[in-house]
C-alpha cells in the first residue's frame, strides 16, 4: 500500500471518527477493531505533531486543530473522488452518500418528496436528509449541500441563491371580529402578533409594490423559534403573523386564515444553498442541486432569484 494511499485512509478513518461521534462507532462502522481505529487516529496525530481530539470517559471533541484539519479533510477526500468519478467511472449511474441539511418545515413539507425522487432514482446512492433551522458548521457536520432559507453566515462556502420566499401578515378570521379588518399598516398597532425568531420581532416593515414602506409595531404575545408552532397560534387567534406563502397556501384558499392586506407584504427571505466549491463537488451533488435549481423556484409563493427570468 503506497504512502499517499495511507495518508487518506488516516483522514477517512478521522472523517469517520468525528462523523460517528466516538472512537467505537467509528470502528463499528468501518468494519475495524476499535484498537486499530485508534492506532489511526494516534498516527495521523503523530503525522501533524498536534492533537486532534480529546478524548474523555464519555466524550469526545475536536481540538481547534482537529476542527481545522476536519474542513481540510473533507474538501481533500471530495476532491479525491471527484478524481476518481471522472477517471475511473464508465457508467451514468450515480453512486455514494449524498448528505443533504434542510430547514425543517421547508425539508418536511415539500423538499422530502423532491430528495426522496432524486434517490429513487439513483438506487445506488445512499441520502442522509437532515433538518435543522440553526446555523450549521458545515465542515464538522460533514454535509454535501445546506439548504438555508436566510443568509448562510459562512463566506468560505460556495452560496447559491434558489428563490425569494413571498411573505404576508395574516390572521385567523375570528380575530376580524375584535379588531376589524385593517386598511392600513398602521391599523394592526393595536393587534396582538406572534413572531417567529430570528426574523421578526416587534418591528415589522411592510412595503407594497411602489416601494411605499412602513413599519409597525405590534404588541408581540407570544415569541417561538419554530414555525409550526406559530402556525398554531395563529390559527388558535392568538395574534397576527409573517408568514411565507408556501407554508400556508391551503389555510389561505380554504379561509383558515386571511391575508390582512393584500397590497402589502413583509420582506422577502432567500433561499440558498451552500456547498463546498465546485471543484470538490461530486456528480451525485451536481445532479441534485440541477433538481433544486428547477424545483425550488416552482414552489407556491416562491420567486426565482433576483437575475434569473422565471421558467
Amino acid at each position: 500500500m503506497s504512502k499517499s494511499l495511507d495518508r487518506l485512509t488516516l483522514l477517512q478513518t478521522f472523517v469517520r471518527i468525528a462523523d460517528a461521534g466516538s472512537i467505537s462507532a467509528a470502528a463499528r462502522d468501518l468494519g475495524l477493531s476499535q484498537p486499530s481505529v485508534s492506532r489511526q487516529l494516534a498516527e495521523l496525530e503523530s503525522r501533524f505533531n498536534a492533537q486532534l481530539m480529546q478524548r474523555t470517559t464519555h466524550d469526545l471533541s475536536l481540538t481547534p486543530v482537529g476542527a481545522e484539519l476536519l474542513a481540510d479533510a473533507r474538501r481533500l477526500l471530495d476532491s479525491w473522488e471527484a478524481l476518481e468519478e471522472k477517471h475511473l467511472e464508465t457508467e451514468d449511474a450515480l453512486r455514494g452518500k449524498l448528505k443533504v441539511v434542510a430547514p425543517i418545515a421547508l425539508g418536511q413539507l415539500y423538499l422530502a418528496d423532491t430528495a426522496f425522487q432524486f434517490q429513487k432514482q439513483h438506487p445506488l446512492l445512499s441520502l442522509s436528509w437532515q433538518l435543522e433551522d440553526r446555523n450549521i458548521r458545515f465542515a464538522e457536520v460533514g454535509c454535501d449541500c445546506w439548504i438555508k432559507i436566510g443568509s448562510v453566515p459562512d463566506e468560505s462556502l460556495t452560496i447559491e441563491p434558489l428563490g425569494q420566499v413571498e411573505r404576508l401578515m395574516v390572521a385567523a378570521p375570528e380575530l376580524l371580529e375584535v379588531y376589524h379588518q385593517p386598511k392600513s399598516p398602521g391599523d394592526l398597532e393595536i393587534w396582538p402578533c406572534v413572531a417567529l425568531e430570528p426574523f421578526e420581532g416587534g418591528r415589522i416593515p411592510l412595503s407594497k409594490s411602489s416601494g411605499k414602506t412602513i413599519v409597525v409595531s405590534p404588541s408581540v404575545r407570544l415569541v417561538t423559534n419554530n414555525i409550526f408552532a406559530l402556525h398554531r397560534a395563529v390559527l388558535a387567534g392568538l395574534g397576527i403573523a409573517v408568514l411565507p406563502r408556501w407554508f400556508i397556501e391551503e389555510d389561505l384558499n380554504h379561509g383558515r386564515l386571511i391575508d390582512l392586506l393584500p397590497q402589502w407584504r413583509a420582506p422577502k427571505l432567500p433561499i440558498h444553498v451552500a456547498s463546498l466549491s465546485k471543484s470538490y463537488q461530486p456528480r451525485r451533488l451536481q445532479s441534485f442541486l440541477e433538481i433544486l435549481r428547477t424545483e425550488i423556484p416552482n414552489l407556491p409563493g416562491v420567486e426565482p432569484p433576483v437575475g434569473m427570468n422565471p421558467s
